[in-house]
């Protein structure tokens, strides 16, 4: 009967200290002092990379990499997420993740790594600073995944390893510090910056991912083509709301 009651014990203890480890991750509001989407509220850079190193110390799904600086200096950051045994194997999953991307491989050999091995989704932000949205869902997306418990979620994390990487952590600073500068909320645009939101391309950054010139596409380009090679990719864009959409097939017969 004791054995029975320790066992009962020790389930709920694990149970809870799960729910605790979740509830530990803070929000992003309690770290920026706003819900991320609200209104003429935007974050800086150097918020979102306090706010990235506070979920990799209370999350044990979250591991922190500096994958290099860029241009005026500052890291540029990727977090891995996934459940904590992945996370333990993170170096044999990269081998076979490059693995796969051999062409030399016979279709067996394709299949034993694929089924050993775990799905790598790339999903950047912000590039394009004045697109807001891209930086600040890599915030929010980040949280939910380092602490929501719902069986959908844990079994992405199981089945999946994911690189949320910020693309432009100059412009973020840029562009949120110019936006916020206003008391008034409801005096804060999205225009007249100072200077180009990447010192070097601008809005052109995006352009540089075939040249590699920027030290921020080649830190990228580092972890998408040589280290990672991740089988999917998400490059986040925002468009409209005055006059702009995004076109892809299947096209309207004019």
């Amino acid at each position: 009967m004791t054995k029975f009651y320790f066992k009962k014990f020790c389930f709920a203890f694990l149970i809870l200290s799960s729910s605790a480890m979740a509830q530990d991750v803070p929000t992003p509001k309690s770290h920026f002092g706003f819900t991320i989407g609200d209104d003429y509220q935007l974050a800086n850079y150097t918020q979102t990379e306090a706010y990235f190193k506070k979920l990799a110390e209370t999350s044990k799904r979250v591991k922190l990499v500096d994958i290099g600086k860029t241009e005026e200096g500052r890291s540029q950051y990727m977090l891995i997420v996934s459940s904590p045994a992945n996370l333990e194997k993170l170096a044999r999953y990269k081998e076979i993740s490059q693995q796969l991307a051999h062409a030399e491989l016979s279709p067996t050999q394709a299949k034993a790594l694929s089924q050993e091995g775990k799905a790598v989704v790339w999903i950047d932000g912000g590039l394009h600073a004045n697109e807001t949205v891209g930086a600040h869902q890599l915030i929010q997306t980040a949280y939910e995944f380092a602490s929501k418990t719902d069986p959908e979620t844990m079994k992405i994390l199981d089945n999946v390893i994911i690189l949320f990487t910020h693309a432009n952590p100059d412009g973020q600073e840029l562009v949120a510090n110019w936006y916020m500068r206003e008391k008034d909320p409801k005096k804060r645009v999205l225009s007249g910056w100072p200077t180009l939101y990447e010192k070097y391309a601008g809005h052109d950054n995006n352009r540089d991912f075939f040249m590699l010139n920027l030290k921020e596409t080649q830190n990228m380009g580092r972890q998408l083509f040589v280290e990672w090679i991740p089988q999917i990719m998400y490059n986040h864009h925002q468009a409209g709301p005055a006059g702009t959409v995004v076109a892809g097939p299947p096209y309207r017969d004019p």
